[in-house]
This record gives structure tokens, C-alpha cells and sequence, in this order.
């Protein structure tokens, strides 16, 4: 992996980023991408082609599982010159003579963003009104450091280590317009469509087109649908007509008899009937947000911008909808075969089984699983007779590995697809737990230090995610889909692999904090040692872009920072 030279060396120049407000000072922030591009934004919520229902699963005496509308977010590297009015690293941009116009930003809370949080309480079924306090004071105006509908990026971003910003190198040559390779996020239970932006978003500042689904399959906290005005709706639903609120809600489904299903310890297991047709309706959910892609691919933006239900009026709506968006400029831009699935959790189940699914999804390339819930993933012959043959990487944490029915599941998996004829790679990040994947440990490092007992430092877990993605997707897809891009390596794939037996159990909790969360020998010598500590040196720790070391409450040097299990490069496990 990189050593102190190579860290220096591959330090990039990012891509332009909207200016901060004042009040997002005062509240917890996502952090700027590291990528070369800037980012865009765009939410999107369309009827289904559709609208149907999933399984007989019923609460209320209506259908609990049922696809009127699909909602995702889409990051996309962006020309933010139109109206980056300050540049990302605070000095203006005197390159414009023109007035600009001032760029908008997306709340990471989903709107109404008081009632999001009350879902939130109530899937951690914890007492409601100081939870939904705590999180919509916290995150209330934390909003993602991406443009909102800014125009696609009209040139090659190239990594620069040089002064000057990347958007500037962005613009110097405009006569071929790249194509980006796209990439499908699936959310894990308690999820959202913005529940891992920054995965998505510096993923995006590499050069891709993301979309970051948010499912209504009853495994988020809470989802808004809004009807459309056909009124074409999936059977079951009885319409009040006299309610002026064209809209229902999606709160999370706990599993009837069996709420505890996701529960290492639980002796009735994981609930199958629903979870796998909660994949179902997933995997449908993303053939329809494939559609859109393909229209915009086409030149038929205006089509899904007539479509659109998030805009003003409508519920978790935000009054600047779709407006702005130049549609041309996105014709013609899109990779859209070999596309990469990529899941967090339940959301790795369902990266599993489309992966699988190679006659439905003949578009999908190759699938990323980001702590997979292994043990809800439909075996072979569950959902279908097909085996993977399609390239996979798992990323898993450690609070995770130490869960030993997921691990020896997410092996099988691995081994399903290695047996296939497919590269695997299979690797776990020291220190990480199961949220260190998440927006919710880089917003809150506190509290999973605290209570999760997470010791990598949170930004650094999202980073080996992402470089450790970009490496793999750098082997698996086409020449075409990557030669405009100029990716950090930091020979993550490359680590050494390690036995079972081999790997250190330091950190293994008690049998009854299996999963959840890691345990620290000595953990207050440690934290207060940590306070009277020495500035590592360079060498000693990664840093992010700006030279910065990223420190945890452990730190593991560059080149000690993962497990890895599987390596095609390599032998054996």
C-alpha cells in the first residue's frame, strides 16, 4: 500500500465545492470530496411504468410492499463554473468575468426533515421526541457539499498535484465530452437515499455517475410517496379523495413475531418471506431508476422532468424540484452496460442477488458489498437457479468479521462467484464497525467511538472504501469506461493475505455486543492517553488531501489498515 511519498505524490487537486454557510459552521458537516470533479446532485421521484405489489405481506389489511413511485438521488461529476462563486479551497475564481448565479445545496436529513427524524426514533425504537430532537437539531441544515442541478461535466477532470484547481483543468479542453461509468447504491435497513453520500458523492468527484436509491420496500426509517396525478396506483390503496395531501407514508416493517431478525442472537433467524421480497421489490425499484437513465441517456430529459414528483408543493419536496437542469447535455453521457451494483448491509443482499440475476440484469458488470447482511442473501436456488459469475469485492468491518455465521456466509458468497470464473477480493478495515460505512459516523465520531467503540478514524474508513472500490473497478471495467480517469492507487488490493487464524481477536467483543460493536482493552488508559499524544509522523498515518493526518483512536499505518480474506493475485484464504 501507498507509502508517505506515494500519499504525496498522489495528492490531487479537488474539484470545486459550494461555499458553506454560516449555520452549517454551527451543525454537524459532511466533508468536501477529494475527487478531481465537482459533484451535482438531483433528486428524482417518478411513477412507476408499473405500479404493482410484492408478496401477500400485509399490515394494516393493505399491501405492505407495493412500488408507486421510485426516489433516488443521482451524483454526477459537474461543471460547477456556471456559479462556483468561491473555490474549494477559499480563493475566488477570477476567471469569470460574468455574474454568477448562486448554487443551491441538498439537506442530508430527508424532507419534512422534523418527521424523518420521528421515523428515525422509531426504528431504533427508542423514545421519540429526544431522539427526533437530537437528530433534527444536530442535522437539521447539514447539507451535502454537492451542487444542486448543476450541468454534467463537459470535460476530463485530471489528477493534478499542481496549483492549479481542478475545475480550471476540467475546462481546458472541451472538445470531447467523456462518457462516466454508472453505479447503482442500495441503503442498508434504517436507510435513505442520503444515508451514505459520501460514499456516493467522492465516488461522483471520481468520474462517476451515481445513483443512491432510496427503497420503499419498508426496510428505510421513514419514505414519502407522493401519488401521481394519473392516480395510477398499485391495487389495494383506497385514495382519499378529500385529503389535499396526495401522499402516504413508508415507515420501516418490523418482521411480524419476530421484530429481532436482524439479531446475531436470534433463535428464530432471519425472517426470509419478508426479506427476500423486500430484494425483489428493490431489485424492481432499480430497474425502473435504470430506466431513467436511459432516458436521459437518449436526449429525453424533459420526459423525466415532466415526470418528476419532487418538486414545490409536494411532499419532502424542495421548491427548486428539477428546475435548471440542462437535459441535452446529458445525452449520450452514460456508460450503461457493465454498470456496478453497490450495496451497504441489507443493501450488499441485494447487490448479491441482482449480481446473480445476470439474464434479468444483463447491464450489470460486476457488484460491491459494503458490510453485506450475508445472512439475509437468498442462497442459490432461493430466488433463482443462477450462480455469480460476475467479478465482486466485499468490504466488511471488523465489527462484523467478528460475527462468525456472516463471515463464513459472505465466504461462501465470495467463493460462489470465485468458483464462477470471477476475480473476488474479500477484505475487512481495521477498527471499522458496522456504520463506520456510513454518513452517520463521519456526523456523529463521538458517538461511535463512544458507544460503538469504533477506533479507525471515520473518514479514513470512507476513504480505503472508496480507493479500495476504485482499484477494483479500475481491473473489472472496460478500457473505455476508465481511461479519462486518474485514480489514487494505494495498492489496497494488493495487501497481503491473511488466514483465519491468523487474524488478531484484540478488539472481539463479548458474545453478546457480537456485531453491533468492538471492545477496547483498557479503554480509559487509552482515551486519556490519547489526549497528551504526540503529532504522529507523516509516515505513521494516512492523511486526506490536505496533508492532514486522519486520526483514530488506534492508528494503523499505511499498508496495516486492512485484513484482506480472498485475492485472485493470491492463493487459498
Amino acid at each position: 500500500m501507498a507509502s508517505e511519498k506515494d500519499q504525496d505524490s498522489q495528492r490531487r487537486q479537488p474539484g470545486a465545492g459550494p461555499r458553506r454557510e454560516f449555520r452549517e459552521h454551527l451543525f454537524h458537516a459532511l466533508p468536501e470530496y477529494a475527487g478531481p470533479y465537482s459533484v451535482g446532485v438531483m433528486e428524482v421521484e417518478v411513477p412507476a411504468r408499473s405500479p404493482r405489489t410484492f408478496s401477500g405481506i400485509k399490515r394494516d389489511h393493505v399491501h405492505a410492499l407495493r412500488m408507486d413511485t421510485v426516489l433516488f438521488s443521482v451524483f454526477y461529476p459537474c461543471d460547477a463554473s456556471s456559479y462556483a462563486p468561491k473555490t474549494r479551497r477559499g480563493t475566488r475564481d477570477k476567471t469569470k468575468k460574468k455574474k454568477k448565479k448562486k448554487p443551491t445545496k441538498v439537506t442530508w436529513l430527508p424532507r419534512p426533515r422534523a418527521l424523518t427524524s420521528k421515523g428515525y426514533a422509531k426504528f431504533f425504537d427508542t423514545p421519540r421526541l429526544p431522539v427526533t430532537a437530537y437528530i433534527a437539531a444536530t442535522t437539521m441544515f447539514t447539507k451535502l457539499p454537492a451542487f444542486r442541478n448543476a450541468n454534467i461535466a463537459g470535460a476530463a477532470a485530471h489528477a493534478s498535484s499542481g496549483t492549479h484547481n481542478s475545475q480550471d483543468t476540467l475546462m481546458e479542453s472541451r472538445e470531447v465530452k467523456p462518457r462516466f461509468p454508472v453505479i447503482f447504491f442500495s441503503h442498508g435497513l434504517g436507510g435513505s437515499r442520503t444515508c451514505c453520500s459520501t460514499v456516493c458523492g467522492e465516488l461522483a468527484s471520481n468520474g462517476f455517475v451515481v445513483v443512491a436509491l432510496e427503497h420503499r420496500d419498508g426496510s428505510g426509517a421513514r419514505s414519502y410517496v407522493n401519488i401521481p396525478p394519473s392516480g395510477n396506483l398499485a391495487a389495494g390503496l383506497a385514495i382519499d379523495n378529500t385529503n389535499p395531501e396526495r401522499y402516504y407514508t413508508v415507515d420501516y416493517i418490523f418482521p411480524r413475531n419476530n421484530p429481532l431478525d436482524t439479531s446475531p442472537h436470534n433463535p428464530q433467524g432471519v425472517d426470509i418471506g419478508l426479506r427476500h421480497a423486500q430484494i425483489d421489490m428493490r431489485m424492481s425499484e432499480i430497474e425502473e431508476a435504470y430506466y431513467v437513465l436511459e432516458l436521459l441517456n437518449k436526449g429525453q430529459g424533459d420526459l423525466v422532468y415532466r415526470s418528476n414528483l419532487r418538486k414545490k408543493g409536494n411532499a419532502g419536496s424542495s421548491s427548486k424540484g428539477l428546475e435548471g437542469v440542462d437535459w441535452s447535455s446529458w445525452e449520450g453521457r452514460l456508460f450503461l452496460r457493465d454498470v456496478t451494483i453497490m450495496g451497504h448491509s441489507f443493501g450488499g443482499a441485494t447487490t448479491v442477488e441482482m449480481v446473480r440475476q445476470a439474464e434479468r440484469f444483463p447491464y450489470i458488470g460486476q457488484g460491491i458489498l459494503l458490510d453485506a447482511w450475508a445472512a439475509a442473501t437468498p442462497r442459490p436456488g432461493e430466488m433463482t437457479y443462477q450462480s455469480l459469475r460476475k467479478p465482486l469485492l466485499a468490504v466488511t468491518s471488523e465489527a462484523f468479521m467478528h460475527w462468525p455465521d456472516n463471515f463464513d456466509r459472505l465466504c461462501e458468497i465470495v467463493k460462489e462467484a470465485r468458483e464462477g470464473g470471477a476475480p473476488c477480493w474479500m477484505m475487512t478495515i481495521k477498527g471499522s464497525t458496522h456504520l463506520s460505512q456510513t454518513d452517520f459516523a463521519i456526523l456523529y465520531p463521538r458517538w461511535m467511538s463512544m458507544f460503538m467503540k469504533t477506533i479507525i478514524n471515520p473518514r479514513r474508513a470512507v476513504y480505503l472504501i472508496v480507493n479500495a472500490s476504485l482499484e477494483f473497478l479500475g481491473r473489472v471495467l472496460p478500457s473505455e469506461a476508465t481511461r479519462e480517469n486518474a485514480w489514487v492507487d494505494e495498492g489496497i488490493l494488493q495487501t497481503k493475505l491473511f488466514s483465519a487464524e491468523e487474524l488478531p481477536r484484540d478488539y472481539k467483543p463479548d458474545d453478546k455486543f457480537i456485531a453491533s460493536r468492538l471492545m477496547i482493552p483498557h479503554e480509559l488508559q487509552l482515551r486519556t492517553s490519547n489526549w497528551f499524544r504526540r503529532k504522529p509522523k507523516a509516515s505513521a498515518v494516512a492523511t486526506d488531501g490536505d496533508g492532514k493526518p486522519l486520526l483514530g483512536l488506534v492508528n494503523f499505518a499505511p499498508g496495516d489498515e486492512v485484513w484482506m480474506h480472498f485475492n485472485p493475485d493470491q492463493e487459498g484464504r
